[in-house]
C-alpha cells in the first residue's frame, strides 16, 4: 500500500484549510462586552430618558436608568461585580455616556425626519480574542431605524440608512468625537472586559440565561455564529472539492486508487 507523503500538494492544500478551521475556532471562543443605549429627547414625569444595558458574552448582568442614576446588578455575575471598586466608575460612565448621547441626538433632530419624539439606540461593543482586542464599534439606530456604524478599530463610518448620511458627515467631521467613541469602546470598554472576564471563569455553570444575538448585536466588525459555522461548513466542502481535484488530475480516480493506491 503507497502512503500519501506529507509534503504532496494535497496534503499541503489540506493543512492550510485545516489552519483556516482553527483561525474559525479562535473567532467562536471570543469574548464580547456590549453596552446598549435608549436615549429620549423627552420623557414622561417618573419615565428615565436614559435606559442601558450592559452584556458579557450575550448574557444581560447589569442595568441602568437615569430616572434614580443608579445600576441594577443582574444574576450572579452582576453580584459579583457590584461588590468590587469598578462598580462605581461603571455608574459614573454609563450616567456621562448618556448625557453625552442625549446631546448628541439634540443636535441632530432638525435631520431626523419624524413626527413623534425622537430616540436614539447606541450600542457600544468590544471584544477579545487570544488576549488582545480584536473589535470595537458603534452602532447607531435612529427611531428604531438602524443607520451608522462607527468601527473604532479603523476608524470608518458605515451608512445602513441613507437617511443617515447627513449625520454621518457630520460627525466623521468631528475628530473630537471620533476620538472619544474609540477611546470608550477600545480603551474603556476592553479594560472592563478583562476585569469582568474574570469573575465570569470562575462562575460555576450555568449562568444567566443568554439573551437572543439579534437583539443585541448587529455589528458588522464581528462575526455572528451562523456566519462562523456556515463559514467552517464552507471549508469543509472545499477541502473535498480541492482533494477530489488533486488527485483526478493526478489520473489516481480514474485508476480506481483514490485516496490510497495498493500495490
Amino acid at each position: 500500500m503507497r502512503r500519501i507523503s506529507l509534503t504532496s500538494r494535497p496534503v499541503r492544500l489540506l493543512l492550510l484549510l485545516l489552519l483556516l478551521l482553527i483561525a474559525l475556532e479562535i473567532m467562536v471562543g471570543g469574548h464580547s462586552l456590549c453596552f446598549n443605549f435608549t436615549i429620549k429627547l423627552l420623557s414622561r414625569p417618573g419615565q428615565p430618558w436614559c435606559e442601558a444595558q450592559v452584556f458579557l458574552n450575550k448574557n444581560i448582568f447589569l442595568q441602568y436608568n437615569s430616572d434614580n442614576n443608579m445600576v441594577k446588578p443582574l444574576g450572579l455575575l452582576g453580584k459579583k461585580v457590584n461588590a468590587t471598586s469598578t462598580w462605581g466608575e461603571l455608574t459614573q460612565m454609563l450616567g456621562e455616556v448618556g448625557r453625552d448621547l442625549r446631546m448628541l441626538l439634540l443636535d441632530i433632530k432638525p435631520q431626523i425626519k419624524t413626527s413623534g419624539p425622537s430616540t436614539l439606540q447606541v450600542e457600544m461593543f468590544c471584544q477579545r480574542e487570544a488576549e488582545r482586542c480584536t473589535g470595537a464599534s458603534w452602532q447607531f439606530a435612529i427611531n428604531g431605524e438602524k443607520s451608522l456604524l462607527f468601527d473604532a478599530m479603523n476608524m470608518t463610518w458605515t451608512v445602513i440608512n441613507h437617511e443617515a448620511s447627513k449625520i454621518k458627515e457630520t460627525w466623521k467631521k468631528d475628530r473630537g468625537l471620533e476620538k472619544y467613541f474609540r477611546k470608550l469602546s477600545k480603551g474603556d470598554c476592553d479594560h472592563w472586559l478583562r476585569e469582568f472576564l474574570g469573575h465570569w471563569e470562575a462562575m460555576p455553570e450555568p449562568t444567566v440565561s443568554p439573551v437572543n444575538a439579534s437583539d443585541i448585536h448587529w455589528s458588522s466588525s464581528s462575526l455572528p455564529d451562523r456566519w462562523i459555522i456556515l463559514g467552517a461548513f464552507i471549508l469543509l466542502v472545499l477541502m473535498g472539492i480541492v482533494l477530489i481535484c488533486v488527485w483526478w488530475q493526478n489520473g489516481e480516480w480514474q485508476a480506481g486508487l483514490w485516496p490510497l493506491r495498493t500495490s
